[in-house]
């Protein structure tokens, strides 16, 4: 990737140089472990009916929501695994460069990258909820061959405890988002295209307080020509081990 070798270089610069660097994270980074997105040709929408993941018809239906979640979540994602391009998010933490992910992806992969400060924007597929009592699980801890499973204390519908169509944001992630957002001088772009509201609107609030964006996407997005400084064409799991390389084979002292 000769072509990008003087972007990876400016990116390179750019966060060596950062204070409070950000990275924002959408479907693409996920391709590379499996994990289709949801919309698009190839996505999961194409296959399933969307109105599984709406609130009232997952109420009304839960055995026939139930049993697309499982289908989906837990068999189809339920052993990807973190692919390169997490494993440079994590690197770049450990090195303290990284002050934290936002993340509108709910695969868990940045925990199992090793990443520790992350703000999920749609929550969690790892996490159940009770509707009932509100009590929380982690999958491990339920028995997802009887659907739907019910909450071991009150016998109520369990749910995963990510963003259905319907609910609202989680609160505490939108204001942490809000913040690492206004506080980032260099903003990541990875993977997300800019078309999911209110998600969108994270790396404009970091334009906007003067933040330096590095877009990583296989095509131009929403983003791409009116806010993004450096704009790196292809997968994110390439770029992003060529740009941590280059910061510790050439930069670091």
């Amino acid at each position: 990737m000769a072509k990008f070798e003087k972007e990876i270089n400016s990116a390179a610069e750019l966060i060596l140089a950062s204070k409070y660097l950000v990275a924002f994270t959408g479907a693409g980074i996920s391709v590379e472990s499996g994990i289709p997105p949801f919309r698009g040709a190839e996505g999961l929408w194409s296959k399933y009916n969307p109105e599984v993941l709406d609130l009232h018809y997952f109420h009304r239906n839960p055995k026939d929501s139930w049993r697309v979640i499982k289908e989906i979540f837990y068999d189809f994602f339920g052993n990807a695994q973190p692919n390169s391009g997490h494993l440079s998010l994590s690197k770049l933490e450990e090195i303290g460069k990284l002050k934290c992910v936002i993340t509108q992806n709910i695969d868990n992969l940045h925990q199992l990258a090793g990443n520790t400060v992350i703000h999920e924007f749609h929550g969690n597929s790892q996490k159940m909820i009770c509707t009932n009592c509100s009590k929380h699980f982690t999958v491990t801890e339920v028995d997802l061959s009887v659907l739907p499973p019910l909450c071991d204390e009150c016998h109520g519908l369990l749910k995963p405890d990510f963003i259905f169509f319907g609910e609202s944001i989680p609160m505490d992630a939108y204001h942490a988002s809000v913040r690492a957002a206004e506080n980032a001088d260099v903003f990541f772009i990875i993977g997300s295209t800019g078309e999911v509201m209110p998600a969108s609107q994270i790396p404009v609030m970091a334009k906007q307080h003067g933040a330096k964006i590095i877009e990583i996407n296989p095509e131009p997005s929403k983003y791409t020509h009116g806010l993004t400084d450096i704009y790196l064409q292809g997968k994110a799991g390439d770029i992003l081990t060529q740009i941590v390389n280059n910061i510790i084979l050439n930069h670091q002292t």
